[in-house]
């Protein structure tokens, strides 16, 4: 595999990418580190990730927790045939610079059809309280108010793709995902029933995409 990601990194070269703010205007460069040349036809050139075929959004989650997805990929504890290919050739320096660069991407959202305003609203409403009938907390306690993340555990998901966001609880819902500190999406997301899961995550994709303070931001 390292062949593969250096012969890509031969030809796309060792530039540094533009890191764009929310207006869409170049900031300042983030230098490609060996390796994300295999990220970028998946997860875009800025991290920006697919809309349609739930491939996340990279650019602006926290460093911390990247880093730990990429681990969670080369250990086997989280599941996908194509990123465990890639993590298991990383070696420990090489995932932290990963997850570096893209923490340190600030890149615009592209524009997606709208969902209902109602699916939206009853998203909105899952996030901020729960559903206290299940003992259901709601999504913010841990992602933060405005959805932006706290610490290496709680990921952004504010402007997060929906469908990668239906695909995550889906996969924690299932047990096909082992990742979560103290099991507690796994339990979270077995409470979600179908229409839940597509409204907050309907909720969490029509947020806007902020810029990150910091690669390592811990705070909403």
């Amino acid at each position: 595999m390292r062949s593969v990601v250096g012969g890509a990194m031969l030809l796309l070269g060792m530039s540094a990418l533009p890191v764009l703010a929310a207006d869409g205007k170049n900031t300042t460069t983030n230098a490609m580190p060996p390796g994300a040349a295999s990220c970028s036809p998946c997860h875009g050139k800025q991290g920006e990730g697919q809309p349609t075929t739930a491939v996340p959004r990279l650019a602006g989650l926290n460093a911390q927790y990247l880093e730990r997805q990429l681990a969670g990929f080369k250990d086997g504890t989280r599941k996908n045939r194509i990123m465990m290919m890639i993590a298991s050739d990383l070696s420990d320096g090489e995932k932290k610079a990963l997850a570096t660069y893209y923490a340190n991407m600030a890149t615009t959202k592209a524009e997606t059809a709208p969902a209902d305003a109602a699916v939206i609203a009853a998203g909105a409403k899952l996030a901020a309280t729960g559903d206290w009938s299940k003992d259901l907390p709601g999504c913010a306690q841990c992602h933060g108010a405005a959805g932006l993340g706290v610490g290496a555990d709680f990921p952004r998901l504010a402007g997060q793709w929906a469908v990668y966001i239906e695909k995550a609880l889906r996969s924690w819902k299932s047990g096909d995902r082992k990742t979560d500190p103290m099991g507690v999406m796994a339990n979270i997301a077995g409470k979600l029933t179908d229409d839940q899961i597509k409204s907050v995550a309907a909720y969490y994709e029509s947020l806007p995409v902020a810029a990150p303070a910091h690669a390592s931001e811990t705070k909403p």
